[in-house]
């Protein structure tokens, strides 16, 4: 009996041995990672995303290819076909998608790339099966497809059953050959299930231009951020978490003396060519619009001033500089176009840049000293102080920097300087606005801050897509309280706007003010912006 059952054992276990390699054996890989894909239509793909870390079982060895997936585990697999990472937002976007939850930065990170949207207002539904019509319209934005012009009821049967909204983004899948249905029938309302999912998501995989895209490095942009009340030691700490690799520390300002004062810390200039960052130190007048005016206009002051900032540039080994002249008079702009002209001249002989901060053209005073054209003439590069748009003391509560303010800031200058010479400077920074009857007051925030009274007061939240940003409004001592805030979310919005006009890069005021998950998403935008996927 026992030599039988050894018999028996043994022929059992070689008919599964057999059937594993006929299944997948015969590519000399180890047997299938799941026990209940044996016969599914998609195990190679499974076993591919799998392999890739893009699909995983749903308990131990299994799968479950027939079961629906919901809308949070649809868009976690498509963020890992992407490779963007989880942002934990400071401000969530749905008020069903918990900060707890496992998928919350997964969301989040393919809400800030405009991948996905939600249900409403406020909801996502991430345990809800995504439909199949809504996995073609997600995928159709995760690889930047055109949507579709062309009716598709010649390809499928069901035509009359794709909603009006998801009739371009089928026609697209369908062209693409990603979402073919089965039999001339497409099932827009059912469920889409893990296989058929594993099966899209591997035919994407599948086209060599967009694998190819996928695995490209970014390249490389601008990404300066000023130094501003931190603390040597504080402000590495912040910059290595970050996006920054170009440091603009505030070293130099003109003084009562009409020379230059210097602040120059070594151990931040150690510290940079140690970890591969350039210095761009920021030139400052303190906003004294006297003292600059009697050196922008005295010949002897001003070359003065330029011998002195071009023997630190030389001494101290820095990239360049960053001029921060604020409050000049608006007759001084000859003056200040000359000055940058024989700056800018100088510091080359040195091979070392000149950056020139300006805010955008809007025709006050404010800005008359700054000649647009002359300045992109002379200087390496602009940066568009891309924020205070509104001010404590503004005649009206406001954004510090809503999306269209920037928009019309960016378009107007790059008609008087090249793009690529253009960096964006953005706020990380937000102001409360306490709006009482007898007029308006404003306190500035950092962005931890922000997060700290929207935590503590519950308010009203509100995504505004025309600004670009969440307004928040809650009562304080029975008087009405608003911040537009400055999140991932917004600062994702901006950097996309500033990115389709192929600038130079961004400046960020200022490096502490942030909260961590910033940085995530913008990385993950560098990331996503730099790919192309052809249709072809």
């Amino acid at each position: 009996m026992n030599y039988f059952r050894k018999i028996l054992i043994l022929l059992a276990s070689t008919a599964l041995f057999f059937t594993a390699s006929l299944v997948w054996g015969e590519s000399g890989r180890t047997p299938l990672p799941f026990d209940d894909i044996g016969n599914s239509y998609g195990q190679k793909q499974i076993v591919d995303l799998y392999e890739r870390h893009i699909v995983n079982g749903t308990g131990q060895r299994t799968f479950e290819p027939d079961k629906p997936v919901s809308r949070a585990e649809f868009t976690a697999m498509v963020n890992r076909v992407l490779n963007v990472k989880p942002v934990a937002s400071d401000i969530p976007a749905f008020d069903d998608v918990p900060r707890s939850a496992w998928y919350y930065g997964a969301v989040q990170a393919a809400l800030l790339l405009q991948v996905i949207d939600g249900t409403g207002a406020r909801t996502f539904e991430p345990q809800q099966p995504i439909t199949r019509q809504e996995a073609a319209a997600v995928l159709v934005r995760a690889f930047k497809q055109a949507r579709s012009k062309s009716p598709v009821e010649p390809a499928f049967k069901d035509a009359s059953r794709i909603a009006a909204w998801a009739v371009p983004y089928v026609g697209s899948m369908q062209q693409l050959g990603l979402m073919n249905g089965n039999a001339g029938i497409f099932r827009p309302n059912d469920p889409l299930t893990r296989q058929e999912t594993a099966v899209v998501l591997a035919r994407a995989l599948e086209r060599p231009s967009w694998s190819a895209a996928l695995k490209a490095n970014p390249p490389q942009s601008i990404q300066m951020g000023w130094q501003y009340e931190l603390t040597t030691q504080q402000y590495i700490a912040r910059v290595e978490k970050s996006t920054v690799n170009t440091l603009s520390p505030r070293w130099y300002y003109l003084d009562k003396t009409q020379t230059v004062a210097d602040h120059t810390d070594r151990e931040l200039i150690d510290w940079a060519k140690k970890n591969g960052k350039k210095i761009w130190a920021m030139v400052g007048n303190g906003f004294n619009a006297d003292l600059t005016h009697s050196v922008l206009t005295d010949p002897i002051k001003r070359d003065a001033v330029i011998g002195q900032l071009t023997t630190y540039v030389r001494q101290y080994g820095l990239a360049g500089l960053n001029l921060d002249f604020e409050n000049v008079y608006p007759q001084d702009r000859e003056a200040f176009t000359a000055f940058v002209s024989k700056l800018a001249a100088e510091l080359h002989l040195l091979q070392a840049v000149l950056s020139v901060d300006v805010s955008p053209d809007l025709g006050t005073d404010w800005t008359a000293a700054f000649d647009y054209a002359a300045l992109g003439t002379n200087a390496d590069y602009i940066v568009l102080m891309g924020y205070d748009e509104h001010w404590d003391g503004a005649p009206a509560a406001g954004s510090v920097s809503s999306l269209p303010w920037l928009q019309r800031g960016i378009d107007k200058l790059i008609t008087m300087i090249p793009s690529e010479k253009l960096i964006v400077g953005l706020p990380l920074y937000t102001r409360e606005w306490s709006l009482k009857q007898s007029g308006t007051t404003a306190q500035d925030l950092t962005l931890a801050e922000q997060g700290n009274i929207l935590r503590a007061h519950k308010p009203k939240m509100a995504w505004d897509a025309n600004i670009g940003q969440y307004t928040a409004d809650y009562m304080q001592q029975g008087v009405p309280h608003r911040i537009w805030t400055e999140d991932s979310r917004s600062l994702s919005v901006k950097s996309e706007l500033a990115e389709q006009r192929n600038i130079a890069g961004f400046a960020y005021w200022s490096v502490g003010s942030e909260t961590i998950d910033i940085w995530d998403a913008l990385r993950n935008h560098m990331k996503f912006s730099s790919y192309s996927f052809s249709a072809k």
